[in-house]
């Protein structure tokens, strides 16, 4: 698979930003006084939430990545409806003004890729897991763990984006797929993984160690 390309400023959002931009210039040419500004504050908006930083990936080879920016709405032992096995679930909230770039929480080959239609409740809430759309990955870590990475959407997110398809091998941090405007990411890890997240933390893609794997060479599946 060909790396996913990752300018500083998403692909994704490319055409939204030169739409905004055009309609903020013309409406400089065409309209006098405070009427432009709102035009001005929507187009640096819509240019910040597509920004997408180059990130440095922790060297513990055992440590699972946050996959998203945001905060931390849930840490809890549940079933994993994806792979059907008892689970630890870790929930980041992205909320409109956080990157939304998706980025690998483990080094993994994907073995499988559910897309599910759904609704658009506020992410923030925990029915939104399984309630709104989303796309879930099942990914299996090079140590042999079972890792599934969830984007879900939100109260006005009306787009997921994934990249990758099963049979890839993906790298901790690396760029997988953007949901724009507004969302969650959910990750389902092995029930004895160490948690090193609590709800509400502040958390950075790639940069936060969210848990890490006890032992190498343990899979659920």
């Amino acid at each position: 698979m060909a790396h996913y390309p990752h300018p500083i400023i998403a692909r994704e959002g490319w055409p939204h930003i030169a739409i905004a931009f055009t309609a903020a210039l013309g409406a400089t040419l065409l309209i006098d006084g405070p009427w432009v500004i709102p035009f001005w504050v929507i187009a640096v908006f819509v240019l910040q939430f597509f920004r997408d930083p180059p990130r440095e990936v922790p060297a513990n080879r055992n440590a699972i990545l946050a996959p998203a920016d945001g905060r931390i709405v849930a840490v809890e032992k549940i079933q994993d409806p994806y792979l059907e096995r008892e689970a630890v679930k870790v929930s980041v909230f992205m909320n409109v003004f956080n990157v939304h770039s998706n980025r690998s929480p483990v080094d993994g080959v994907v073995r499988e890729k559910w897309y599910f239609p759904g609704k658009f409740i506020n992410a923030d809430l925990p029915k939104a897991s399984l309630e709104n759309e989303r796309n879930a990955l099942w990914i299996k870590a090079d140590n042999g763990a079972d890792v599934t990475c969830v984007q879900v959407a939100g109260l006005i997110a009306k787009r997921i984006l994934c990249h990758v398809s099963p049979g890839d091998h993906l790298e901790r941090g690396q760029r997988f797929g953007f949901i724009r405007f507004g969302s969650r990411v959910d990750v389902y890890l092995p029930p004895d993984t160490k948690i090193n997240v609590n709800i509400g933390d502040k958390v950075s893609a790639t940069s936060t160690v969210l848990a890490e794997f006890r032992e190498e060479g343990k899979a659920a599946h």
